[in-house]
């Protein structure tokens, strides 16, 4: 599952995640159904951080390799955010059910720039450990199935394995079927 990767509990590799991150491991429900030494981080090349080039490299199946993505939509003068997460083999089904989860007329991707800023974490390391506190987590249920998926650290240079179960009990995470759809194969 988790190919080459060199793992270690990811809350004694501070260095391996984004600040943000660091301190939601460091606050981890005791009664969280996964325990925070199950978080696993592994160190990795930082220019093979996308997913395509990260599965091949380090020999780590598309089926366990969840992405997630920030996405913003508009509510009268009020920007909304949510993360959404799903497996590298499907994509997030941003305006429908994403922008209904979201309560706004239209959803679409948010800006690099502003992801970034928002989350502070590394655009392509964004993960939803460590996420603003009002924002929703929306999990798709693929992924919450998955017996152990690895996501981003929010950081480039390192990757987080974890079960997939502890992603729908994250705070503010809504596990929701149906979130993403099969991905297209490429020509």
């Amino acid at each position: 599952m988790m190919g080459t990767l060199k793992t270690e509990p990811a809350r004694s590799r501070s260095d391996l995640l984004a600040p943000p991150v660091a301190a939601a491991l460091g606050q981890w429900p005791a009664d969280a159904p996964v325990d925070v030494d199950q978080v696993l981080v592994a160190p990795i090349d930082a220019d093979l951080a996308d997913t395509a080039a990260f599965c091949a490299a380090y020999g780590v199946g598309l089926e366990v390799s969840a992405n997630c993505v920030v996405i913003a939509g508009k509510r009268g003068s009020e920007t909304r955010y949510a993360a959404c997460v799903v497996l590298a083999t499907t994509r997030a089904d941003v305006n429908g059910v994403a922008r209904r989860a979201l309560d706004v007329r239209k959803a679409s991707f948010a800006p690099m720039a502003e992801a970034v800023e928002l989350t502070g974490m590394e655009y392509g390391g964004i993960t939803p450990i460590g996420l603003p506190g009002d924002w929703p987590v929306l999990v798709d249920a693929r992924v919450a199935a998955t017996p152990h998926v690895i996501v981003g650290s929010g950081v480039r240079h390192s990757k987080i394995a974890l079960p997939g179960p502890a992603l729908g009990a994250l705070p503010g995470a809504r596990v929701v079927e149906g979130l993403a759809r099969p991905a297209q194969p490429t020509a």
